[in-house]
């Protein structure tokens, strides 16, 4: 039986109270910079039992201008900035070479809520990008080093041979460096932090960077 997407769509609720959390937020208890109000709301939601809360969506623009988007896990977040990784080869990599800027947007619907960050990209060493590479899993080592991200793939045949061959040297040599692979840390122009409301009146506190340090105001939602 063929699928009505609109019914479907039309079926759906976001924020079922039995499922979500929606607590109060009061954007003038906010700290002044966004680290900490971003740490400790990756933190609730851990503890909610968000599914992988450390995912998030990267948005880039690449050579011709054209956006793109995808899900990729948060490396870390510090004074530094927010960090993620990918080979330099990929679509991600190529695209913030032309472009270096990027957006990230985390969403945790057990709470209903949502952090966005925008800004300027830049790559780490490549010492840097080794050590966390090497930080990761064994199939995190196996996934770079079989390589070749985004380009066309011949068979499934061909990347499962590729993926096998891959795992042997992972397992072989944990420390075999990835050349490609780059760790990149997006430096926070603007944080956006979207709390939901039951009765609409989300609340969305933004954070701008200034000459000064931060400043913080309200948006409507």
């Amino acid at each position: 039986m063929e699928t009505d997407l609109h019914a479907l769509l039309r079926s759906l609720r976001v924020w079922d109270p039995g499922v979500t959390d929606l607590r109060p937020f009061d954007p003038r208890t906010a700290p002044p910079t966004p680290l900490p109000l971003f740490t400790s709301w990756f933190a609730d939601a851990v503890r909610a039992g968000q599914p992988e809360p450390h995912t998030m969506s990267l948005a880039t623009v690449d050579e011709e201008g054209w956006p793109d988007v995808r899900i990729v896990m948060l490396h870390g977040a510090d004074a530094d900035g927010w960090s993620f990784a990918t080979h330099d080869t990929s679509r991600k990599g190529r695209a913030l070479r032309a472009h270096p800027c990027a957006a990230l947007a985390f969403y945790w619907p057990v709470l209903g809520r949502q952090v966005r960050v925008r800004g300027p990209v830049t790559s780490a060493p490549s010492e840097e990008s080794q050590a966390d590479l090497h930080a990761r899993s064994t199939g995190a080592l196996a996934a770079a080093l079989t390589g070749r991200q985004s380009e066309e793939l011949s068979s499934l045949e061909e990347l499962r041979q590729s993926s096998e061959t891959a795992w042997t040297r992972a397992r072989r040599n944990p420390t075999e460096p990835s050349p490609t692979w780059t760790l990149y840390r997006l430096h926070p122009e603007s944080v956006e932090f979207f709390q939901g409301h039951p009765e609409r009146q989300h609340v969305r506190l933004e954070y701008r960077r200034t000459e000064f340090g931060w400043s913080r105001g309200l948006l409507w939602p």
